[in-house]
């Protein structure tokens, strides 16, 4: 039987696994261990799309060229940039006689693990929504035994459940970490994955805690209003301009945890500062680098836990289609803005 984690259809290097491999084999014939899914959309992870966006241009037939490009290099889409992939949604094809999964052949179902490891075929790229780092195809890709995946929910539109998913694993983590009472940072609080973080964080900080949104645009206050408890304007590159306004926002006081779930680079010490000693910084964001949160906190005396953002974590799925289902202001930002 074919390797679980789909090490067989590692080309190069050899040795490594599909997430690190340079080039996969996308050859479209499953083994009795793989799933074939007819695939509908990818959501592009922001980082890896905010860079294609500005490499192109914002052109998109130059969007279309560089990720079929990446699709035939790699045989999958991996941006060699950033590292990231995104996931996709599609129906089911074919399961291989070795799986007994809860899902039949036609079911509409939402990848929970990357494309930076998933075997993809891109026949056509049929649209590019360029606001919500979307794009519609037709082709196909592989799901290896040990890949997660949710069944699309009835009582939702898939756009919403698409757009929901793809940042799952950000307020399912926030509901493990945050605890009654805590103050918490979120930045990029206007973004999908930043709006379900300030929701989840309020939910487990509780009336006592203090859940702060850092956002670069002031448009997104008004979205964010109900879902903090304050919103503050700042570029997030500025970690000093950041600490000020943080602090500010906090009675003067650093918070016990942030969350780092923007799309640019650049960020990591503004999400260490504002955070105490012994509290934790969790970098959900791909557009961030270990290295330089671990030697930029260690160069500022800072005695906090890093996390690396685990886009996987049990249950997160539920937990984030519960949060929409709930959340009457959240859904309707989604409904407008994604579907």
């Amino acid at each position: 039987m074919a390797c679980k984690y789909g090490t067989h259809r590692v080309i190069t290097p050899k040795g490594v696994l599909p997430q690190a491999a340079q080039v996969i084999d996308n050859s479209m014939k499953i083994h009795e261990n793989e799933i074939l899914i007819n695939v509908q959309s990818l959501n592009i992870d922001s980082a890896s799309f905010t860079q294609i966006r500005k490499e192109a241009n914002d052109n998109p037939d130059a969007i279309k060229a560089k990720i079929l490009e990446i699709v035939n290099a790699r045989g999958k889409m991996q941006n060699p940039v950033t590292g990231s992939g995104g996931m996709l949604i599609g129906e089911v094809a074919e399961i291989g006689s070795a799986l007994t999964p809860d899902v039949q052949v036609g079911d509409k179902i939402a990848t929970l693990v990357s494309l930076s490891l998933t075997p993809l075929v891109i026949h056509e790229i049929t649209a590019i929504h360029m606001n919500i780092d979307r794009v519609d195809i037709r082709g196909y890709a592989i799901l290896f035994e040990t890949g997660i995946f949710a069944k699309l929910p009835d009582d939702m539109p898939v756009a919403l459940v698409l757009a929901a998913l793809d940042v799952a694993g950000a307020p399912a983590q926030t509901s493990k970490l945050v605890k009654p009472g805590d103050s918490v940072l979120i930045l990029g609080g206007g973004g999908k994955s930043g709006m379900l973080c300030c929701a989840e964080a309020m939910k487990q900080a509780g009336p006592t805690g203090n859940v702060v949104a850092l956002c670069v645009l002031e448009r997104d206050r008004e979205n964010l209003s109900g879902l903090c408890n304050e919103v503050i304007i700042c570029d997030a590159t500025k970690p000093l301009d950041v600490l000020e306004k943080a602090l500010a926002a906090n009675n003067g006081r650093e918070y016990d945890i942030s969350f780092n779930v923007v799309n640019v680079g650049d960020t990591e010490m503004s999400s260490i500062l504002p955070v105490r000693d012994g509290g934790i910084v969790y970098l959900f964001s791909m557009a961030t680098s270990f290295t330089k949160a671990a030697l930029g906190a260690e160069g500022v005396g800072k005695d906090v836990t890093i996390i690396v953002g685990n886009g996987y974590t049990r249950g997160h799925a539920e937990i984030t289609l519960s949060l929409l289902r709930e959340n009457e202001k959240i859904r309707e930002i989604f409904e407008r803005r994604y579907v």
